[in-house]
């Protein structure tokens, strides 16, 4: 088989890659995916997960996910849809056979495994028949970031014979009622459980909760796809960023002005991955009481959970969720434009689908990959309150490096998956002009200071 480019992996960012790169050059694109249907890991997520942000922000540029409604009831009225896995799995389904395989420029090879041997590019089927892939351009791995979740990731802790653990895919499947429920880990997946579980009726108090590390998570009313309260959120965090004396006090700063939220105000979180997490939630977090801080799990018995410091003894009838998959990836940062290969990585501070569609379009509008590399330099997601600074330090870099381009500009702002795009009518909105001359005024002290706690200055000279 020739191709133009072969795209690895058919996920949010291999096919937000792939959009951008057929709207904007005549090639053709092979791309290919170990799962036998597009959508990455969402063909093994939990079957009651919903994007934790906009559905307005997610999927590729060319197709809106949803319709961009607002919820009008519920405990999110007021904020942008959200869609559901079932959503999202159609819509890259109706991506790939409408927008790709239609255009009669690409072709999918489904459920095949990728391999590099001394011949080039083979692609193998699930009955062992392999294509011989010549790329005449580039090759793109688009499972660079990859995340990493439970349904395909053994626990990280040893499991004895006779002990019930269970991944959260198969919480909605139990049979009968647990005595209780053992969540492990601190982040999205396993709020997401516990919140799922509380809102179907279950007792808080039948509820145990391994945290070893407290998050940060960002306030879901502030990431909206609505220019006052983007540019808000930007002005919000530089303004903190501009008078932080630590780390800790740039957090708690972002708390104070309604950015970032923390499960137990008396507790200061280690860990800034930052998913969206709305006030609902968060009220309901609150009502588990028996939260576990004893490090991390060495292994599970029938009996007990046995931690680095101490055990949690387990009844009868209960049953251990293990939701400690790491998620979000923190491979090496390097180039995006590599001399072997184009790995995708986030440009701007998160928002991957954005960041791959950017680079589409980039590969589509240059032909020299030290350019390329220069108007889209890597980013990486955070983990740490050091990494999520410097994520946003090279994030607002990046968007002002390839905002100064005009032709990048201006396909930015015409792409709803951009969280800083402005529609042309929103440009004098009181709101818009306000939010963005308060960003003015703190961008330039806000980027320094981000910089200098982001390299482990934390006195402020």
């Amino acid at each position: 088989m020739d191709t133009d480019y072969l795209v690895v992996g058919a996920g949010a960012m291999g096919m937000a890659f792939t959009d951008a790169l057929i709207d904007h050059a005549d090639v053709h694109v092979t791309l290919l995916d170990r799962r036998p249907a597009p959508g990455g890991h969402w063909q093994d997520a939990y079957p009651f997960v919903q994007l934790h942000q906009a559905s307005r922000f997610y999927g590729v540029a060319s197709t809106p996910l949803g319709s961009g409604s607002i919820q009008q009831e519920g405990p999110e009225a007021g904020l942008h849809e959200r869609a559901h896995r079932a959503e999202i799995l159609a819509y890259y389904d109706d991506a790939l056979r409408r927008r790709f395989l239609g255009s009669g420029r690409v072709t999918f090879l489904a459920g095949h495994e990728h391999r590099i041997d001394s011949t080039g590019h083979i692609a193998t089927s699930p009955t062992g028949e392999e294509v011989r892939v010549r790329v005449r351009r580039r090759v793109v791995d688009a499972a660079y970031l990859a995340p990493s979740i439970p349904a395909t990731t053994p626990p990280p802790f040893a499991v004895t014979p006779g002990a019930h653990v269970v991944t959260i895919n198969e919480l909605a499947r139990l049979d009968g009622d647990p005595t209780a429920y053992v969540f492990v880990g601190s982040g999205k997946t396993a709020t997401d459980g516990i919140v799922w579980l509380l809102r179907n009726g279950v007792d808080p108090d039948g509820i145990v909760w391994i945290r070893p590390r407290d998050p940060w998570m960002l306030n879901r009313a502030v990431v909206q796809p609505d220019p006052a309260v983007a540019i808000g959120l930007a002005a919000d965090t530089m303004a903190a960023a501009a008078d932080a004396a630590s780390l800790d006090d740039l957090f708690l700063r972002l708390e104070t002005a309604g950015v970032m939220l923390r499960i137990d105000p008396q507790v200061a979180p280690s860990m800034a991955k930052a998913p969206t997490l709305a006030t609902w939630e968060l009220d309901l977090l609150r009502t588990v009481e028996h939260v576990v801080r004893m490090g991390r799990i060495r292994h599970v018995t029938a009996e007990a959970v046995v931690l680095d410091k101490g055990e949690v003894p387990l009844p009868p009838g209960a049953v251990v969720v293990h939701c400690a998959a790491s998620g979000l990836q923190h491979p090496p940062m390097v180039p995006i434009w590599g001399p072997d290969v184009i790995r995708l990585q986030t440009i701007r501070a998160g928002f991957p689908c954005f960041c791959a569609a950017l680079a589409g379009y980039v590969e589509a509008t240059r032909d020299d990959d030290r350019e390329r590399n220069r108007v889209c330099p890597a980013n990486a997601y955070g983990n740490t309150l050091t990494e999520w600074a410097r994520m946003q330090a090279r994030g607002a870099v990046a968007a002002r490096t390839y905002g100064a381009e005009p032709d990048i500009a201006a396909w930015a702002n015409g792409c709803e998956l951009n969280p800083a795009r402005i529609d042309p009518s929103r440009r004098a909105d009181p709101e818009v002009v306000a939010a963005t001359t308060r960003l003015q005024a703190h961008a330039e002290a806000g980027l320094a200071r981000l910089t200098q706690l982001a390299d482990g200055r934390e006195v402020v000279n």
